[in-house]
């Protein structure tokens, strides 16, 4: 992974997308999105990035081991016997369901009360407040926020930092305007209880490009990570700075393991589902579906060989794939 590369991406492109200010938080769920969660985490964590967000504990801890120190936020909800260790290690939960808020705040008071009479700084959960304003997948409706605000608050090793929801479809102007409104409406009954309004954010990827939603208090960006526009993106914010500016990170590269000068009529790999139709020179490349090599891209994709487009032809293999 090139540090200088994530570090002109991310200052570059990204940054010159949202106002000063606005954190910039790159998502590291499954892997990286398939990239490598460590290299690409502390690369990311080297040029400047405010935080990162992971789907599960698992993700954060793996991360945390490997050096990165930079605020990390578990999207999900955690089971309440991992809670001393999230507050140990300094990973932020997500709080999207009463009864597991509940569950993870008494683990919290537990583990604070030991924590206290060991240290004079007794380490804290921070929670981050799920607000389901209509993706249908988790949050809390948007009048319960003030209670659950009110409840983390007052539990003695527990505090709220943040506050956020997830777009739908954020190249549908009229749900997603529907989702900013009663994403405010959440932090409105906040407001209201509360003098410190925690980390609001709202925008992922196609959000930030679509320019569908304001960017709060910061972006969590996915796809756009990696140099990849979410298929929501419509052609025309698609075209435009910084979404057109994009690249995909990740390249993979193999070394032919034969190369053969092949016949007119000569059938390539299982079925065949091709037929070489001229005197063709077909190369052998030692991946397949078992590296996780699509075997729907049969027939349908390219490899650059020296620079130069080339098809690859029959069935994708467990462990092979062919190149005219």
């Amino acid at each position: 992974m090139n540090a200088n590369w994530h570090r002109s991406f991310s200052q570059k492109h990204i940054r010159a997308a949202v106002p000063t200010g606005v954190r910039v938080e790159p998502v590291l769920k499954a892997d990286a999105y398939g990239h490598g969660a460590i290299p690409v985490g502390l690369a990311l964590e080297a040029a400047g990035a405010d935080g990162f967000s992971v789907a599960a504990f698992d993700e954060a801890i793996e991360l945390r081991d490997a050096g990165l120190r930079a605020p990390l936020l578990c999207l999900y909800s955690v089971p309440p016997e991992v809670v001393p260790e999230a507050m140990r290690r300094q990973v932020a939960v997500t709080a999207s369901d009463e009864i597991l808020l509940e569950r993870m705040l008494a683990a919290a008071a537990r583990a604070w009360a030991v924590d206290s009479g060991r240290h004079a700084r007794p380490h804290v959960l921070e929670v981050h407040l799920e607000v389901e304003t209509g993706l249908g997948r988790a949050g809390l409706a948007p009048e319960r926020i003030a209670a659950a605000a009110a409840g983390i608050e007052a539990t003695p090793g527990a505090r709220l930092v943040g506050i956020w929801s997830h777009l739908q479809a954020a190249g549908d102007r009229v749900r997603t305007a529907g989702q900013d409104q009663r994403f405010g409406d959440a932090l409105q009954g906040l407001s209201e209880g509360f003098v410190r309004v925690p980390h609001r954010h709202l925008a992922a990827s196609a959000g930030l490009l679509a320019g569908a939603v304001p960017p709060y208090d910061g972006v969590r960006i996915g796809l756009a990570t990696y140099g990849i526009v979410p298929d929501d993106v419509a052609a025309v914010e698609a075209a435009r700075s910084p979404a057109r500016e994009l690249r995909p990170i990740l390249s993979l590269h193999a070394r032919p393991v034969r190369v053969a000068d092949l016949p007119a009529g000569t059938g390539i790999s299982y079925g065949p589902t091709f037929t070489t139709a001229r005197p063709s020179r077909i190369a052998t490349l030692p991946l397949g579906y078992g590296d996780g090599f699509p075997r729907s891209l049969s027939n349908r994709a390219v490899a650059l060989v020296r620079g130069r487009r080339v098809p690859l032809v029959g069935n994708v293999a467990m462990d092979a794939v062919m190149i005219d």
